[in-house]
């Protein structure tokens, strides 16, 4: 980001999704919620990447799912490029999913077994009608000659290739309407850890080349601050901090953020030797049932009596770095 006022490329607001859970035989009944996510908001700024972290199951993924409306939200607005895609229905979403990509977790159940490599990259270029026949061809051989594999592969299926071949295929069919806005959904997860060094140097390389903006989700914290220019840390459907990524591993405000980082290992035997790990006790409340006031309160070492009595204000503690806690 160049320019003194970054360019907000997408914004979220509010944004709600609950699956509902029902009952019943013949006629079903609503008898509660899955709180998946639960009143997020961030923004994205163009060019950047933004990286999303927390435990398993704390809605980063329904988050990333959300935003692309692949899942509809309960309540919220999605506005990319100033356009709420909540609104919008039909063609006119279809339009704009162009814009608007993702890169999903597992390079395995992501690509279609029955389908050539050149099938899967070019399936986007049939459906929104960009290409076809010696067109689409000479497209999906240059996709993949930019994620580093040869276009000769284009007639091999996903079953002959390695799992980082896979997700550089994946990779490929994102990167074929060129879109604005890619969600890695945890692309690195089911790699090798030599393999993942590859994919995320490949990430960076697409979005200096292409100026692509990325929102990250990932476990893996080191990794997440390597790629990232600001990170958001979620916990049980809301995220607790938001900061750019040196000033959260230096000076992280919640004390989940705290404990997260303190399990991250240091590459120094003297300073990892001094290392204190932070242990959360008891287990992450159901996501159906969430508690009152600050959702972290029943594992949090600090927690007081106003935080099961209200719930802590989102709110920015210095330049950029914002947190929802009512001790920091």
């Amino acid at each position: 980001m160049t320019s003194t006022e970054p360019q907000v490329l997408l914004r979220v607001e509010n944004l709600v999704k609950h699956f509902p859970i029902k009952r019943g035989i013949i006629f079903m009944k609503q008898v509660g919620a899955v709180h998946a996510v639960d009143d997020v908001s961030f923004d994205i700024y163009k060019g950047e990447t933004l990286g999303l972290v927390g435990e398993s199951g704390c809605g980063k993924s329904t988050t990333g799912r959300t935003i692309l409306q692949l899942h509809r939200p309960t309540s919220g607005s999605v506005y990319f490029q100033d356009k709420n895609l909540v609104t919008m229905k039909g063609e006119e979403l279809r339009h704009m999913r162009r814009k608007m990509q993702m890169i999903f977790q597992d390079p395995y159940a992501s690509l279609n077994p029955r389908m050539t490599v050149g099938e899967i990259i070019g399936e986007p270029l049939v459906i929104h009608n960009v290409a076809k026949g010696k067109d689409m061809q000479a497209h999906v051989e240059r996709l993949l000659e930019l994620v580093g594999l040869n276009p000769a592969f284009s007639n091999r299926y996903p079953h002959e290739f390695s799992g980082g071949q896979r997700q550089r295929i994946g990779v490929a069919r994102a990167l074929a309407l060129e879109p604005e806005l890619i969600v890695c959904d945890e692309p690195i997860s089911a790699l090798d850890v030599s393999i993942q060094a590859q994919v995320v140097n490949l990430l960076e390389d697409l979005q200096g080349e292409l100026g692509l903006t990325y929102l990250f989700i990932a476990h893996d914290l080191s990794m997440v601050r390597h790629i990232s220019d600001r990170i958001a840390v979620m916990y049980l459907g809301i995220i607790v901090e938001l900061a750019e990524r040196n000033e959260l591993y230096l000076n992280p405000l919640h004390p989940y953020s705290k404990a997260l980082l303190s399990a991250v290992p240091i590459p120094d035997p003297v300073a990892e030797e001094k290392r204190r790990r932070i242990i959360l006790q008891g287990d992450v409340p159901s996501p159906v049932n969430p508690p009152s006031g600050c959702r972290f309160r029943t594992r949090c070492p600090i927690a007081a009596d106003i935080c099961a009595e209200a719930k802590p204000e989102f709110r920015e503690l210095s330049p950029g770095h914002f947190v929802a806690c009512h001790k920091a």
